[in-house]
């Protein structure tokens, strides 16, 4: 069992250490959004006014830490949940003028070509940013120089070098590892096409660990938290940290 203050981590995550976990839990979708959105802002430059596009955000944490740590105007578009729910979450954070919330599928996004600034997305972009058309798509949202920064799910080495996705990792995710890719083949993918300067292209360095802690705290707060992470820490425990991991990846367009 992980007890809640060993989600505090100042020295690793100041910013996201000002929130309070149990908040955060009640909010989880998968690792800690916060962890990963801190440690990808590091290699973006997000200032006050910063038009954000945040593409999968889920349940709506890490627009409010985008809205509150860096005073940026933030569109949180997701597929699966009601904006009226996220915004309910916008509101009572305290930040319901600065975010706004829209429900959309990924690949028909009703905005206006190069409205944001940047384009951010945590635990999300593996479900539909893999296919060698949806860079340029994206990107016809964004304003020349504008920022995209991703945290997705990552292995350590490719599915396709490995010949298979490795057992322990197929029990849990079935065949949707293979969108796990590697931070180099982001790389080789989004410099490709040369519509962007990749800025940085790493996995995090503690991705493993935080992920596992996460999933821990996660199953320790009831039946229906258990049934959804023991199976993902039975994964991450038999991988010790040779497989599984999270690529951050940051580009600026041209």
């Amino acid at each position: 069992m992980t007890d809640l203050s060993d989600l505090v981590r100042p020295d690793r995550y100041p910013l996201s250490s000002r929130y309070d976990p149990a908040w955060l839990l009640d909010l989880d979708m998968g690792p800690n959004p916060l962890w990963l959105l801190e440690d990808l802002a590091g290699t973006l430059e997000l200032r006050p006014g910063t038009r954000i596009l945040d593409l999968g955000s889920g349940k709506g944490a890490t627009s409010v830490f985008l809205a509150r740590e860096f005073g940026a105007e933030v569109v949180a578009a997701d597929w699966w949940i009601a904006s009226e729910d996220a915004t309910a979450v916008f509101v009572e954070a305290g930040v319901g003028d600065r975010v706004t919330a829209v429900r959309t599928e990924a690949h028909v996004l009703p905005f206006e070509e190069e409205s944001f600034d940047a384009v951010v997305s945590v635990d999300a972009f593996e479900y539909f940013g893999t296919a060698d058309s949806y860079l340029p798509y994206l990107l016809r949202f964004l304003r020349p120089g504008g920022q995209l920064g991703v945290a997705t799910p990552a292995l350590t080495r490719e599915v396709r070098d490995l010949g298979a996705v490795p057992p322990h990792i197929k029990k849990v995710v079935g065949w949707e590892a293979i969108a796990w890719h590697t931070a180099e083949w982001w790389r080789f993918h989004w410099e490709i096409t040369e519509l962007v300067e990749v800025t940085s292209a790493r996995l995090g360095a503690d991705a493993w660990e935080d992920w596992l802690l996460w999933a821990r705290a996660g199953a320790a707060r009831g039946p229906e938290g258990a049934r959804a992470n023991e199976p993902v820490i039975e994964m991450l425990t038999a991988d010790a940290g040779e497989f599984l991991s999270f690529a951050l990846i940051t580009a600026r367009k041209h």
